[in-house]
């Protein structure tokens, strides 16, 4: 599903990412974990398109893409969820989780807002609320349910847990766990493996930009 050999990436004069390889099969999950400034937002940026790579290959389902803008990689069916969730405040929850597809002019975008509905229940119940209504936690779901509109296939989810009031952390990982057994391929973050230690089949450790396999 996506394979990162030899990725570096250099913000302004710094690297930040060293010779990064990474693989995930088709259908897994995997985290990468590691201490804030380790890495891991870079990492995840740069899969989807927002950082240029200064060295290394991304390839999606055998397709090179880091030559591509993110747009297309988001038409490919890769979505994203930045750690900061950037929701448009003044929008509702609904508009929200539609920008994806208001963007890319999708014509599915009623299917897939009916199964996101499904699949997150929470965000239909507050589909009128402005997102500056929500908490922390429920702006969480909705910026997962905004990366379900994109990525019908691989979901990278940046810092999930962050943040969140611990039920609100369960919750999350009762969705993340639901989207992996209907089928997503989904790569994320996170400084430890407390909220998700039985759901990933493989673990990537990160230390100033490096990283290495591990088992979970």
């Amino acid at each position: 599903m996506l394979t990162i050999e030899g990725l570096e990436v250099s913000i302004q004069t710094v690297q930040i990412l060293r010779g990064v390889d990474l693989r995930l099969d088709e259908g897994s999950m995997a985290g990468v974990i590691g201490r804030n400034g380790a890495g891991k937002t870079t990492l995840m940026r740069s899969i989807m398109g927002l950082l240029p790579i200064h060295a290394g290959s991304i390839r999606f389902r055998g397709q090179p893409i880091h030559a591509l803008p993110a747009h297309h990689r988001a038409a490919l069916g890769i979505g994203y969820m930045p750690e900061d969730r950037r929701l448009v405040p003044q929008l509702t929850v609904e508009e929200n989780i539609l920008v994806p597809a208001w963007a890319m002019r999708s014509r599915d975008r009623d299917e897939r807002l009916r199964r996101i509905y499904r699949m997150i229940p929470e965000t239909r119940e507050f589909a009128a609320r402005k997102a500056s209504q929500l908490s922390g936690g429920q702006q969480k779901l909705v910026a997962i349910a905004r990366a379900l509109m994109a990525g019908s296939q691989l979901l990278l989810l940046d810092e999930p847990f962050e943040g969140v009031a611990p039920a609100l952390s369960r919750r999350i990982a009762e969705v993340i766990a639901d989207l992996r057994q209907e089928g997503f391929s989904i790569l994320l973050s996170g400084s430890d493996l407390q909220h998700t230690a039985g759901l990933l089949e493989q673990v990537f450790h990160i230390e100033r930009g490096e990283i290495r396999p591990a088992e979970s």
